[in-house]
């Protein structure tokens, strides 16, 4: 998908796996092992997204989990499932929130 870069440049980002977690729930998931100043506008225009995608077809749910490494060390544990990473993992979730 494209988006604009902090130096006001169109790039196209690419996330980085789809989990299909039913028929009608899919997540793309982005992860990270360094940050960059242009994750959070790639987060606003993945949500973006998954909110234009939901809402054009009506059967299949869209959403996006953003995993950095640095959480994930902190927060995944042995035996961690899907469910437990969408929970620990809210950053950028709220557009209202600071970097989104």
């Amino acid at each position: 998908m494209d988006y604009v870069k902090a130096d006001g440049d169109l790039s196209n980002y690419y996330p980085d796996f789809l989990v299909k977690k039913s028929e009608s729930e899919i997540y793309v998931v982005e992860t990270k092992g360094r940050v960059d100043e242009d994750v959070p506008l790639k987060m606003k225009r993945l949500r973006q997204w998954c909110e234009e995608a939901t809402g054009a077809q009506g059967k299949i749910v869209y959403d996006f989990v953003y995993v950095d490494e640095e959480n994930f060390r902190q927060h995944v544990r042995p035996g961690s499932g899907f469910a437990d990473l969408l929970s620990a993992f809210r950053k950028y979730k709220n557009p209202g929130v600071a970097g989104c």
